[in-house]
């Protein structure tokens, strides 16, 4: 019988062929390959801290249907997603057969070839679980029967996992309605892992969402504050902001469709809330709400020192039929073009030059890196530029973030690496990656005489570590 086809990591994989490059990169990576891992920005649930018996469930439950990487690619083929078990707002019928899933997955595990999903889960399948084998129609059984022994292992619980994976923090992304139970049950138990929240607060800040006022009662429910005024509203939103901060947090999140900022009077802030309250508030009041709302975010984070991070233009559920059969976050939020330099020129002009500020930028148009972002974070002292994101997390997309940023912005006005992911088993596979692309990026700067040995070697400890820990407060 021929022999399947093994699993292929190379270790000098990422690194370019010319041989003195490759080996300082080696050299480089060598030195912040074990590093712990610094997580500050994610979306890992944290439900799974707070029971020490947690289990993931299946390796469907855990490695596919969860992870909208993996079944947008699936989708985009032509794959309905009842056929992957991703359940439907009606209750309709889903494939259930978690197995069947596992099948169609592992015949079409092809079509991740290049991708950065096809890099992570290779990794993650032979560095977590110790899969040999290519993952195939043919194998796809078999290893499906091997990560399932495994799941079934006290070995493979969160936490253990957690310290396994060596990692110093990670922060979820809550909700600002959130109660916290599972951070405080966390807490509680006496565990040593650190997992911190974030602040993220777009539910009730865009007034353009979808059950906009039905957030807002929770929030006068969570916080005991009638939200019935913008003066209300303010109140309720320290409130919850020095909550989070006693649960340990340090940082907040916020998405808009655009950067746009405008300062509005109180008196407008007022008529537009009210205005929203009553169902009435038009798109545009709705902009220039959330604008406002971008520029008192900042006041805040000035006050209270959590680190702000804003990553507009993503098209949210760009798909209705998507959308109105499965809900949000199944693989069809679009970026859009996006534009900085005049959005952020009123939040710019009266916070940027403050120091007690952290405004850290993310964007999905890579063509605002060298044009827009990187000057600004090359002149305002408040903002830094986040990660190489989303669509652009990537070996392409962060050699592409390098090359772009650096010249302007240096990498001192960057913030180094976070997974910002939901598949908490890749996390070590996708710092590994940023961890080899940045000692390659390096290395090609020491080969062609732009820094010396003794800088380079402190350029990646700061780029795979010490730059994400000074930028999120972990300290």
């Amino acid at each position: 019988m021929k022999d399947r086809p093994k699993i292929l990591l190379p270790d000098d994989r990422y690194f370019d062929p010319d041989p003195r490059q490759k080996e300082i990169a080696q050299h480089l990576y060598a030195m912040v390959a074990d590093l712990p891992l610094v997580c500050p920005h994610g979306h890992v649930d944290p439900r799974m801290f707070a029971d020490p018996d947690y289990s993931f469930g299946s390796p469907t439950e855990l490695l596919l249907i969860p992870d909208h990487y993996v079944f947008r690619m699936l989708y985009s083929q032509g794959i309905p997603l009842e056929k992957l078990g991703i359940p439907r707002l009606d209750g309709g019928p889903v494939e259930q057969d978690y197995r069947k899933i596992w099948q169609i997955f592992a015949e079409n595990f092809y079509l991740f070839r290049g991708t950065p999903t096809g890099m992570w889960l290779t990794h993650e399948l032979q560095a977590v679980f110790g899969i040999e084998d290519k993952l195939t129609g043919q194998s796809a059984q078999g290893i499906y029967d091997q990560i399932a022994a495994q799941l079934e292992s006290p070995q493979f619980r969160p936490r253990k996992l957690f310290d396994q994976f060596n990692i110093e923090v990670l922060c979820t992304t809550d909700a600002a309605t959130d109660p916290l139970d599972h951070h405080r049950a966390i807490r509680e138990s006496g565990w040593g892992g650190r997992i911190l929240p974030t602040f993220r607060p777009d539910a009730v800040v865009n007034i353009d969402t979808a059950g906009w006022r039905v957030n807002i009662a929770a929030l006068s429910e969570i916080t005991g504050i009638e939200v019935a005024s913008y003066r209300a509203f303010i109140q309720a939103l320290e409130d919850r902001r020095a909550y989070f901060q006693s649960m340990g947090a340090t940082a907040t999140d916020h998405a808009a469709l655009t950067a746009y900022t405008e300062e509005l009077s109180e008196q407008e802030a007022e008529a537009i809330f009210q205005r929203a309250l009553r169902g009435e508030a038009t798109a545009e009041e709705a902009t220039r709400f959330t604008g406002h709302m971008l520029m008192e975010s900042a006041r805040m984070s000035i006050e209270d020192g959590l680190v702000m991070q804003f990553h507009p233009g993503s098209y949210r559920n760009h798909s209705p039929l998507i959308f109105e059969r499965f809900g949000p976050d199944k693989g069809c939020d679009i970026p859009i073009q996006t534009e900085f330099t005049r959005s952020l020129r009123p939040l710019l002009n009266k916070y940027g030059h403050d120091t007690r500020l952290t405004l850290i930028l993310f964007t999905l148009d890579e063509t605002t890196y060298s044009r827009e972002l990187a000057p600004l974070a090359g002149h305002y002292p408040a903002v830094k530029l986040g990660p190489p994101w989303w669509f652009h997390d990537s070996l392409n997309g962060m050699i592409r973030y390098f090359e772009q940023i650096t010249e302007t912005a240096g990498l001192y006005n960057t913030v180094g690496f976070n997974d910002d992911t939901r598949a908490f088993p890749s996390i070590p596979a996708r710092h590994d990656l940023w961890r080899r692309v940045a000692s390659n990026w390096i290395a090609g700067l020491v080969v062609r005489g732009i820094v010396d040995m003794e800088d380079s070697e402190e350029m990646i400890v700061d780029t795979a570590y010490r730059l994400a820990k000074r930028a999120y407060k972990f300290d």
